[in-house]
């Protein structure tokens, strides 16, 4: 590869990477990490932040690390964590190390008491209102807090007294003393600690103060040896934040030679979803769906419950790129980085999901024979497997018309079509179906022609009519099979001002009770992938048992959104 083509192949924040290794930065060291607050599961967002973290630290020969930035204990358990584990391994990727923000609890106390001391720390009193307000405008410039200027013996009283089980809640908090009239609003006395009397997942109740997430963040790169804190747009305006407390501690600790560079990229949004932690929470809460990996959310591991494959997931992320301005990409390119992957992956099965018998009046009753199906035509060393043919089959409802229009090309009177893997059959014209009372077809009739199986000189005879997927009603097995489309009606929800539980898609979930699959499924399990021939692409769900079988539809195979 020469030096333009790489250029190209690199992304801005790649480049950025390489640059600074060539210049000998950091002693030529590189070491990255994804930060995850655990207050939920992570969605295909964050999933974009593992593949550069992660992907930058194994393109260049670092180390990428695991941080879960626990600075709010109303908000995190251990649940999340373990699940964010499961979801960054499924999607290929290995942390050096596992670290925690309150790892650097006893670290960052000891430096905002330094802060405290150097008198660039204030404790203040006022109510959050009052802080708010007198914060300015972007425009405005603030006014100071009537508790800047107290004095540092007070300062350092009130701080001990805020880490404290007789602390309430909302009465103190630690500011850093800054500049308030700074064009930059996180330059106006951030506030850096806060009081919250619940016990945290992992310290317990050691601490009843913790500090927030831009005291926290910065300083835990630092601790840690991050030379590249790599995150998202709105991080920009935090940037000088995150240098200036950086800068602080390198004079704290008597050092200049290292800061990590922080570098933002475009955060990832998806037509007909939310990526709001809290949105997707409440719908959660709320039973608006069935759990966090409700296949139709939006989370890593409803995506892999759905039937996505992890290969999928990172191809559509590295066909979007990594940009410096915000989008909105397209769902229907993600479905389609799933087709294209999964149908190097899928066994070729049939499924039948709105089922009509139809009987082969020239087939002997009684008699039966093996048939055999290759799993992938993509790939020959996925091998074959053995289907049933018998007299009386299922078919889908939607191929048969007792009264077909022109360019009908199923099964109809007089009309030819081929079964799969098996014969040609014409439909009788003389009597081609029966029906109930209410006018249903109950039963479809044809003949079939014995010398047309697949691999007999026959078998090559052109017919104008399509292939038909069918199923031996004696071998077939009954299962439920959800069909799944997208989770809001409309394309971006989160730019809408309604409330966004009236967005959702009344049609995001149909469950089939009466569909039919080979007996073949019954050994497959959840995280298999499957091609229903002529349907879709569809994984068992993880409900899914030898005795009641489920199927989630991941995918159909042609784009059904194209306007």
């Amino acid at each position: 590869m020469n030096t333009s083509e790489e250029k190209k192949s690199l992304s801005f924040v790649e480049q950025f990477v390489k640059e600074d290794l060539e210049a000998g930065k950091n002693g030529g060291r590189l070491q990255t990490r994804f930060p995850p607050e655990p207050n939920g599961y992570i969605h295909i967002g964050h999933a974009k932040a593992i593949c550069m973290d992660f992907g930058v630290a194994e393109r260049f020969g670092g180390v990428c690390n695991l941080r879960f930035d626990d600075t709010n204990p109303t908000k995190e358990n251990t649940e999340y964590v373990e699940n964010i584990m499961n979801d960054i391994k499924w999607l290929g990727f290995k942390w050096g190390n596992i670290y925690y923000a309150s790892d650097y609890f006893d670290k960052l106390w000891e430096f905002a008491i330094w802060l405290i001391k150097k008198g660039m720390a204030y404790v203040d009193e006022q109510t959050s209102e009052q802080i708010a307000d007198q914060k300015g405008t972007p425009t405005q410039p603030g006014r100071p807090s009537p508790f800047r200027d107290r004095p540092i013996e007070e300062n350092l009283r009130l701080f001990e007294q805020m880490n404290t089980p007789e602390a309430v809640e909302g009465s103190m908090v630690l500011r850093a003393k800054i500049d308030m009239a700074n064009p930059n609003m996180h330059f106006r006395d951030p506030i850096i600690y806060r009081i919250i009397q619940i016990p945290h997942h992992r310290t317990g109740t050691k601490w009843h103060c913790y500090p927030m997430y831009d005291f926290a963040h910065g300083q835990s790169d630092y601790f840690e040896g991050v030379t590249h804190s790599i995150c998202t747009l709105e991080f920009v305006p935090h940037r000088p934040l995150y240098d200036l407390f950086v800068d602080y501690l390198q004079e704290k600790d008597g050092q200049h030679d290292y800061r990590p560079r922080q570098i933002e990229f475009n955060r990832l949004n998806l037509t007909y979803n939310v990526m709001s932690k809290r949105k997707l929470k409440a719908l959660v809460d709320e039973h608006l769906v069935n759990g966090w990996d409700d296949p139709r959310m939006p989370t890593v591991c409803g995506m892999r419950r759905r039937g996505y494959s992890s290969q999928s997931i990172r191809n559509f992320i590295d066909s979007i790129g990594y940009t410096k301005f915000d989008a909105l990409n397209d769902y229907a390119l993600l479905e389609a980085s799933v087709r294209e992957d999964l149908n190097k992956k899928a066994c070729r099965v049939s499924a039948v999901l709105n089922p009509v018998k139809l009987v082969i009046t020239n087939y002997p009753e009684g008699q039966s024979e093996e048939l055999t199906a290759i799993n992938n035509p993509e790939n020959e060393a996925d091998g074959t497997h053995t289907v049933i043919f018998s007299r009386e089959l299922w078919i889908e409802r939607d191929d048969f018309m007792e009264v077909a229009e022109k360019k009908f090309m199923r099964l109809a009177p007089g009309k030819e079509v081929r079964l799969k893997n098996a014969y040609i059959i014409k439909c009788d014209e003389e009597h081609p179906c029966d029906k109930d009372a209410e006018g249903n077809v109950t039963t479809i009739y044809a003949t079939y022609d014995p010398e047309t199986r697949s691999g007999m000189p026959g078998a090559d005879r052109k017919i104008k009519g399509k292939t038909l997927h069918w199923l031996c009603c004696q071998h077939a097995v009954p299962a439920e099979v959800r069909l799944y489309d997208r989770l809001f009606a409309i394309e971006n929800p989160a730019a809408d001002e309604r409330d966004f539980r009236e967005l959702l898609n009344p049609e995001s979930l149909i469950v089939l009770k009466n569909c039919y699959v080979e007996e073949y499924l019954k050994e497959k399990k959840a995280g298999d992938f499957l091609q229903f021939q002529r349907i879709g692409y569809f994984t068992p769900d993880l409900d899914s048992t030898p005795e009641h079988l489920v199927f989630n539809k991941t995918v159909g195979l042609k784009d059904s959104w194209k306007k």
